[in-house]
């Protein structure tokens, strides 16, 4: 290849740093791009079933289940796809309203209703979540504009912000009750990203007790701590990606899911997938620094080019 990355330099008077070679690395797919998303079969074993919007986002917060023996992870856009899974999630979404709406208009919501009343947990992320309440307001048009109804799985409503939240935080889950009470007290990390608040009626369960350290510069850090999330009769629902990333959070949920089942849980594979995504991630670093000029590169970083 040197000649060809000679003649680039020549012809476009821009420096190469170098060629990275194809690896098989498993590290996190772009939301568009994944091929995962076409996973819609159900295997043996747990069968975990993620809603796929036409706006998912975040769908990366699910992976863990796809590196468990025994557990198979699918994605279902029709309502005929959905059967009876052991488990539904609900992904992120860059627009909560129109995908709600879309859910309505093709079958999926009374599918998920459906399977819900026969006694499936349902388990909602960030936008999901916001899908499970009573209702969805967006005074400032941030999204759809107005308001609509929501599924009425929790007893909450969402408000569309103008101000956007981006932030890590740490926590642990609250007393749970249901199928997935093995959950309760358990740690987790991850972050949140969204537009909105969801606000429970009085006396609505909390799902979590989280705290975030937000520190503006010059200033010293300032820890929040607040309950966050609400559940309902096996409906679950936070603004917290990543919070299946925890080796604790996604075993106690697996297992439970094993025992209402009648499988054995010590026949599925433990994982702690946040220890998997660093090898993963460290194996790529590695790769970039063999084969790039590494010097080079923090020379335009620090030039700010």
């Amino acid at each position: 290849l040197e000649p060809g990355l000679r003649m680039i330099e020549e012809k476009t008077d821009i420096p190469v740093v170098g060629v990275v070679p194809m690896e098989r690395l498993d590290i996190d797919d772009e939301d568009s791009l994944s091929d995962r998303l076409e996973q819609t079969h159900k295997g043996a074993g747990l069968d975990v079933a993620v809603i796929r919007l036409p706006h998912i986002s975040n769908f990366t917060d699910f992976s863990v289940f796809e590196r468990m023996d025994g557990v198979s992870l699918r994605y279902v856009s029709q309502p005929g796809m959905l059967e009876d899974p052991d488990l539904i999630l609900l992904p992120g979404t860059k627009n909560t309203m129109h995908d709600l709406a879309w859910m309505r208009q093709s079958g999926v919501e009374a599918s998920v209703l459906k399977a819900h009343a026969s006694g499936c947990p349902v388990f909602g992320i960030c936008g999901g979540y916001q899908m499970l309440g009573e209702y969805l307001e967006d005074p400032h048009g941030v999204e759809e504009g107005g308001s609509m109804r929501g599924m009425g799985l929790l007893p909450m409503r969402t408000v569309f912000t103008e101000e956007k939240t981006r932030t890590r935080v740490d926590g642990t889950f609250s007393s749970v009750h249901g199928i997935l009470q093995a959950l309760s007290g358990v740690a987790f990390s991850g972050y949140e990203i969204h537009m909105g608040q969801s606000i429970g009626k009085e006396g609505t369960d909390t799902l979590t007790e989280i705290h975030d350290t937000n520190r503006q510069q010059g200033e010293p850090a300032v820890c929040e701590r607040k309950s966050e999330g609400a559940m309902g009769e096996n409906v679950y629902g936070t603004y917290v990606h990543g919070i299946f990333d925890s080796m604790d959070v996604v075993n106690a949920v697996v297992r439970a899911l094993a025992e209402r089942k009648g499988i054995d849980p010590e026949g599925l594979a433990q994982i702690d997938y946040a220890a998997y995504k660093e090898q993963q991630y460290d194996k790529m670093a590695a790769i970039l620094r063999q084969y790039l000029d590494m010097e080079a590169i923090y020379r335009i970083v620090e030039a700010g080019v």
